[in-house]
């Protein structure tokens, strides 16, 4: 069998704050699963966002520590236009939720901005150019 991407997993330090960043961004995420430690969402097309706090992976791996020194990896959400985008951004903004780069035309004939997650993990919003 051919390996494929089936899942994206993110440690956070707090479940609860993680999931009402990415609720923002439209993922289904039950209110229930804000004190779980491990928390699971399908995407559409059948790709998973897994999220487990920082308690359980040391459960399994006790000498895991936390990434310094920038983004390992960065999430991409797709916006409907440069309006939406702006407006995303701008909502997660005045939701208390860092920017970390406004919204700009990018050269690559995108709308782009990044905000922060509450683990300061940078999430790329885009949309095409109008």
């Amino acid at each position: 069998m051919t390996p494929r991407l089936d899942a994206i997993g993110l440690v956070v330090a707090d479940m609860a704050a993680s999931l009402a960043f990415y609720r923002r961004l439209g993922l289904d995420l039950p209110a229930a699963a804000d004190s779980a430690p491990h928390v699971e969402a399908t995407l559409p097309g059948g790709l998973r966002v897994l999220w487990d706090t920082e308690e359980t992976i040391r459960s399994f791996d006790p000498e895991w520590t936390r990434p310094e020194g920038g983004d390992r990896v960065g999430l991409a959400f797709r916006c409907d236009g440069p309006g939406a985008m702006d407006a995303l951004y701008d909502d997660l903004v005045a939701a208390g939720y860092r920017g970390h780069l406004e919204p700009w035309d990018a050269v690559w004939g995108q709308r782009y901005a990044v905000v922060l997650d509450p683990d300061g993990c940078g999430v790329s919003l885009f949309a095409n150019a109008a």
